[in-house]
């Protein structure tokens, strides 16, 4: 047996029995055991029927020799086969590897789900990462088992499919929403995909949730509606377990007013996409249902809702491989109490990149408080603002890049050094002299950061991890990090701290987020 393209095989050489290759071996086991941790890291493809099913599909365990394992639902619909109508395979939390990895293929899925190939093709998607289209195409081929085309045809398949499956949203703006750039590339492809009409796609997902209401499952789906106000309302599944708590409590002690409103659970905040501002709110599902985040969204366009959807995804990291992470870090006496007090700990992504630039040269060396009064009055003074809904709803946008270099200086209070390097910053962000993306290599990202006069390696890590989602950084020049560090029982320099997280890789960003909560406990 042969390696196809995007399949999870350990090599190409032919193979007599395809459980002597160790990565089938171990995947078909967790298919075996139909184990939920694996739903969305891989997908089962089985030839003998033309499906493919999520790791953890009830369905009676086919043969080996039967069975592929693929990467992406693009590289089983390019194999042939058609989503499972029982497991819906797409219904799950997405694949942690595209946050994990740093290769072209990974940062090329995190543009994909961010809507660039709809939005600017195949040439803007290359374009950038750096590369020909044709060199792009070929990579994700070898890597994935699909061209960029293809991706992205399954990632509006999915997105399409969640909105059919519980809104009341017309089928045109479905279609439209999604991606698709007619109502007939849209029949056709949810057809091929799932081999049923989009209204035969909902009347089934409707018939299906009568039959079991009040129990969503392990691996609910994403779910939303939308009112006649132009309101879109998302439920996004986590991998479980998951502590929507703490990033909540973060966002919270972070909220700049005017911008955000956060407490009790909940948190509001405008937000420039791709099609114009938007308000947004999340909320943690109060009733007894699987790990997720509730989305409220007032959008300019429809078409905004799957680049919404990338980014909060990133901001709660909904996609981490929670299980393996607490596994790995518990293994260390100093930090299992706390992993055992709070397991699923996330490190909060960004919703928007410039703002979090912003954000993290404001705040260096001062307090979170200070940090936040500081962006206040940036907000307040070159903010734009938008009408909101109520008194109490956020009305003002965090300012631009453009209006920063034009205006920060008059406003920004401290060193004038540091002054000089916000203003310096807003100028090459805004110039686009300086890049920072999800999809940047995180190598060349760090490094362009470190070339700006007044950036230091905390900013330029700081920002790796929660922009490009890098898993592996310990910001041991950072004092409550040390703090908590101490609070622990381990040592609080910079020097023993970083001999010490050594045995944390490849999670020291998530082995952070502990060293931060204990700093913050109340002693």
């Amino acid at each position: 047996m042969t390696q196809a393209p995007g399949t999870l095989r350990s090599s190409t050489q032919r193979i007599a029995d395809p459980l002597d290759d160790p990565v089938f071996a171990e995947r078909y086991r967790a298919m075996q055991s139909r184990d939920a941790r694996f739903d969305g890291q891989f997908i089962t493809g089985v030839h003998s029927t033309g499906i493919y099913c999520r790791p953890s599909c009830p369905a009676v365990a086919p043969k080996p020799s039967n069975v592929s394992f693929y990467l992406t639902a693009a590289a089983a619909h390019e194999a042939g086969l058609r989503a499972c109508k029982r497991c819906l395979p797409d219904a799950v939390p997405g694949s942690p590897q595209w946050d994990l990895r740093d290769d072209l293929a990974a940062r090329a899925m995190r543009l994909i789900a961010d809507g660039v190939v709809e939005r600017e093709g195949v040439p803007g998607l290359a374009a950038r990462l750096g590369y020909t289209p044709r060199h792009l195409t070929r990579v994700l081929t070898a890597e994935l088992g699909a061209g960029p085309l293809a991706l992205s045809r399954a990632h509006r398949a999915q997105t399409a499919r969640s909105l059919l499956t519980s809104t009341s949203l017309p089928v045109a703006d479905v279609a439209f929403a999604s991606g698709f750039g007619s109502i007939r590339q849209f029949n056709d492809t949810i057809r091929a995909v799932y081999e049923r009409s989009p209204l035969e796609l909902r009347a089934t997902a409707r018939l299906r949730e009568r039959g079991r209401r009040g129990g969503a499952g392990a691996g609910a789906a994403s779910t939303a509606t939308a009112d006649a106000a132009g309101i879109v309302r998302l439920r996004l599944p986590a991998r479980a377990p998951f502590d929507a708590a703490g990033v909540f409590a973060w966002l919270e002690a972070r909220a700049l007013p005017g911008v955000e409103v956060a407490g009790a659970g909940g948190y509001r905040r405008t937000l420039r996409l791709p099609g114009g501002p938007a308000l947004v709110g999340f909320t943690a599902p109060t009733d007894d249902t699987a790990p997720a985040v509730d989305v409220e969204a007032r959008l300019a366009t429809l078409a905004d809702l799957p680049p919404l959807v990338a980014r909060v995804r990133r901001l709660f990291d909904l996609d981490a491989d929670v299980v393996a992470i607490d596994a790995s870090l518990a293994g260390d006496p100093a930090l299992a109490a706390s992993i055992a007090a709070t397991p699923g700990m996330r490190v909060p992504g960004c919703l928007d990149a410039h703002e979090l630039v912003f954000r993290a040269l404001v705040g260096q060396q001062v307090s979170v408080a200070s940090a936040r009064t500081a962006l206040g009055r940036l907000a307040a003074e070159l903010g734009e603002r938008v009408p909101a809904a109520s008194g109490d709803e956020p009305g003002l946008l965090f300012p631009t890049a453009g209006a920063i270099a034009e205006g920060g200086d008059t406003v920004l209070r401290g060193p004038k050094a540091r002054i000089r390097t916000i203003v310096d910053v807003a100028r090459r962000l805004d110039s686009g002299e300086l890049v920072v993306a999800p999809e940047r290599d995180r190598e060349e990202f760090v490094a362009d950061l470190l070339a700006v006069p007044g950036i230091g390696p905390w900013t330029a890590g700081y920002l790796a991890m929660r922009v490009t989602r890098a898993p592996d950084i310990l910001l041991t020049s950072d004092l409550a990090l040390r703090n908590g560090a101490a609070r622990l029982g381990l040592p609080s320099t910079m020097k023993e701290l970083d001999a010490i997280g050594a045995r944390w890789a490849p999670w020291r960003s998530y082995a952070s987020m502990h060293l931060w909560r204990a700093a913050a406990a109340e002693v």
